[in-house]
């Protein structure tokens, strides 16, 4: 039992503690969720990705980002669009928040007035020129499709100039294909207007050039496109070799030359049949400047989750990368490219890593309050805990003044009678003075109120 007073007398009030700290904690929490929402808001859970047409590779690609972010719980929503050039003006109209772009849609003074950054190159998209076989000076305006396969030269196209006067699709400008295509065919000397062009979507085009009604239609994108790899292989329509690759990434600086190689798409049935040169810008993802840092990293490693891999044009972890992309890099991207994931991100998941990250915020707010605030802690604790005591003084003086009001000649009777209230009332004060909880520390002020009251009785008692 004495243990159990002892260990009760001895150990710190708590609900003191508590009840003095309450304005510092209440004022502490207020500034954390302050600094928590309004100095780095959490990262939005939906983003809107601007992908491309149907069947596309930037479509395909699209799904396999928001599965990967899918996991982190952001809902990414897929929007189709006709390309990169209209990609572009999604992102510049807020209409998008990431969206794939082409090289040489943008320049870099453009995007930085523009206010968008780019997390990175992801891949070459080669110009797919499919033609008909037959098309050309030899067979030009014959319909039907021949038998050959990829890599037979029948048909009269070995140069972009054999293309006057044929039926070819560049697609809808909001792709993007058709300004490429455009700067192809002037560097040849040619116009759009020296053929017959139309801007069919590549579905739509897919489907008259394996009619017929059309000699050949442009494509620019990934080798994972469906529509490339059923072209690829469907005989009667072959691939164009841009023989003069080389030549082209000279007076093109956006474009690179890679080799499609012999046996590539089918090594069974040797196709192609040859090496294809072919020309190619680079896709980048392009987001606005204002997207949340951490959806930056995120992006970032969907990207290299999806891209890393080797390919048909590319080596292991070429691909993605800060280069090859003239829109200024993001500065989270590019420490991500250069570091890896950032460190919390290693070992704890995204939100959980998220939410320690902004901390750091949270803790320049809690020291900016808290060394000032725990000043004023101990003295209040101190007043909690003496004002228990402090009270019972003035019942004491109450009782003091009641009796110095009995006259000098009171009746002895009125006087006993006051005397015995007054005894009453200190035997009441006592028993609950003794009766008060407080730290041992401050002992001794509940032993001198208990001395105080003893000395009172003695004048009462007198």
């Amino acid at each position: 039992m004495n243990r159990r007073v002892l260990r009760k007398f001895s150990l710190v009030s708590l609900r003191d503690l508590l009840a003095a700290s309450a304005p510092t904690i209440v004022l502490v929490l207020a500034a954390c969720v302050a600094a928590y929402i309004v100095v780095d808001p959490a990262p939005p859970r939906r983003v809107l990705l601007s992908t491309g047409q149907e069947n596309s590779a930037y479509e395909e690609f699209g799904k396999k980002y928001a599965a990967i972010l899918r996991r982190d719980d952001i809902q990414v929503t897929l929007e189709r669009s006709l390309g990169s050039e209209q990609n572009l003006q999604r992102l510049v109209d807020g209409q998008a928040d990431v969206a794939f772009v082409q090289s040489g849609s943008a320049s870099e003074d453009d995007a930085q007035q523009r206010g968008l950054v780019s997390l990175g190159s992801l891949f070459t998209e080669p110009v797919w020129l499919f033609l008909r076989d037959g098309a050309g000076k030899d067979g030009a305006g014959k319909d039907g499709a021949g038998k050959g396969k990829q890599g037979e030269k029948s048909g009269g196209v070995q140069r972009l100039t054999d293309l006057k006067g044929l039926r070819i699709n560049l697609g809808p400008e909001g792709t993007g294909v058709p300004k490429l295509f455009r700067q192809v065919l002037a560097v040849n000397g040619l116009e759009a207007k020296d053929l017959r062009v139309s801007s069919l979507e590549n579905t739509p085009a897919t489907m008259e050039l394996l009619a017929g009604r059309i000699d050949g239609l442009v494509f620019s994108s990934a080798p994972e496109a469906p529509l490339i790899q059923m072209l690829l292989q469907t005989p009667g329509i072959r691939l164009f070799d841009f023989r003069q690759a080389e030549a082209y990434t000279r007076r093109l600086p956006f474009l690179t030359h890679v080799v499609l190689p012999r046996g590539i798409v089918d090594l069974g049935r040797d196709i192609p049949s040859q090496d294809f040169h072919l020309i190619a810008p680079t896709a980048t993802l392009v987001a606005r400047e204002d997207l949340h840092p951490a959806l930056v990293d995120l992006f970032v490693k969907a990207a290299i989750d999806t891209h890393g891999g080797a390919g048909w044009f590319q080596q292991q972890g070429q691909f993605p990368s800060p280069r090859y992309t003239e829109i200024p890099v993001a500065k989270e991207a590019a420490k991500y490219y250069k570091d890896g994931p950032p460190f919390l991100q290693r070992y704890l998941s995204f939100w959980l890593a998220n939410l320690f990250d902004r901390l750091w915020v949270v803790v320049v707010a809690l020291a900016a309050l808290i060394i000032p605030l725990s000043k004023i802690v101990p003295p209040l604790y101190v007043w909690r805990i003496r004002s228990r005591v402090y009270r019972w003084y003035g019942q004491l003086r109450a009782v003091e003044g009641e009796l110095e009001q009995v006259p000098a000649d009171a009746p002895a009777a009125q006087r006993e009678q006051v005397r015995g209230n007054l005894l009453r009332r200190l035997d009441e004060i006592e028993e609950r003075v003794n009766h008060i909880s407080i730290p041992l520390a401050y002992a001794d002020a509940l032993y001198g109120l208990r001395s105080h009251i003893n000395f009172v009785r003695q004048r009462v008692q007198a």
